[in-house]
């Protein structure tokens, strides 16, 4: 006979716990990076746009699996503090091109060594499986 899942079947969510190991990652890279007057996320963006060059919203919000929204609100920050230009796209009047700025370069710059900290505690926590499977995860299309 088979047994019928229970709630107490949730206790093991991989939803949940997926989202505390994220919570928990990006808090340690947070703690690395505020010295630079940065967030994780923040680090994530302007890294991103300095290699891929300048990008379309659209295109980076699905580079990064954010929604669009989101990284919006995200990007209106980094254009505060004139780490990032944002312009119209040449080719499409509706669509919106986001380039890291001089500032934004000079901030990866500088934050880089704290980053590398982070990047090192984290991948010392997990160890090789948890930061190889870590990354599986990331490239895998769960739907």
């Amino acid at each position: 006979m088979k047994k019928e899942p229970t709630l107490r079947d949730c206790a093991d969510c991989l939803c949940l716990a997926s989202r505390r190991a994220a919570r928990t990652i990006t808090r340690a890279f947070d703690r690395h990076l505020r010295p630079h007057g940065l967030r994780a996320t923040q680090f994530t963006l302007l890294t991103n746009l300095e290699l891929r060059g300048p990008t379309p919203i659209g295109e980076l919000a699905e580079i990064l699996g954010l929604e669009r929204t989101t990284l919006t609100r995200n990007l209106a920050l980094l254009e505060t503090e004139r780490w990032i230009d944002i312009r119209a796209d040449r080719d499409d009047a509706r669509s919106r091109i986001v380039a890291i700025a001089p500032k934004g370069r000079a901030m990866v710059a500088q934050a880089l060594p704290a980053w590398r900290k982070a990047q090192a505690a984290a991948s010392a926590a997990i160890g090789a499986a948890g930061v190889a499977a870590l990354r599986a995860l990331g490239q895998s299309a769960i739907h």
